[in-house]
């Protein structure tokens, strides 16, 4: 397995914590890289995804698709892992200014517009050293914008598994 750069949106973060269609291949992508214990590949995260995932997982409670048990757990397992699993990137001024000229382009909600900024900038930085930045989201309108903008991109909802859509015993 080839050592890659993951930018996870809020959409492709949940799918970790809660089993959703996507989420068998979203955490295969978490997984060690084998003998050495390293990590295969690095997972980038806006700063933004802690409120945007956090959200999430509220809505998901309100809305009667996962218990409180399940909120709970979701929640106090992401914050645990948003310092060590990831590399949590932070949203500059500059970040702001890029996602608003992004709402003028593509039909993005606020917090999308960021996480495509963050990912933009970020994926500059990787291909100075030729390093490609993968952007991952379940999210159409973001993927849409993301590839326009020249980012490769792969949507969980691509990738569903068996085991993502039984339900657990």
């Amino acid at each position: 397995m080839n050592a890659k750069f993951y930018f996870f949106d809020a959409s492709a973060l949940v799918k970790v914590y809660i089993r959703e269609p996507g989420s068998t291949w979203v955490r295969s992508l978490l997984e060690f890289g084998g003998e050495g214990e390293q990590r295969a590949h690095t997972i980038l995260v806006a700063e933004v995804s802690v409120a945007e995932v956090a959200a999430a997982f509220a809505v998901l409670y309100r809305t009667g698709r996962i218990r409180r048990k399940a909120w709970d757990g979701a929640f106090d397992h992401f914050m645990d892992d948003i310092h060590w699993r990831y590399q949590l990137l932070q949203v500059t001024k500059e970040d702001f200014f890029t996602a608003a000229a992004l709402t003028r382009l593509y039909p993005l909600k606020a917090y999308d517009a960021v996480q495509l900024a963050v990912a933009l900038r970020y994926a500059r930085i990787l291909a100075a050293f030729g390093l490609p930045l993968v952007f991952v989201s379940g999210d159409a309108a973001l993927l849409t914008a993301a590839r326009a903008e020249g980012l490769p991109t792969e949507n969980p909802f691509d990738h569903v598994a068996t085991e993502d859509t039984q339900t657990p015993s």
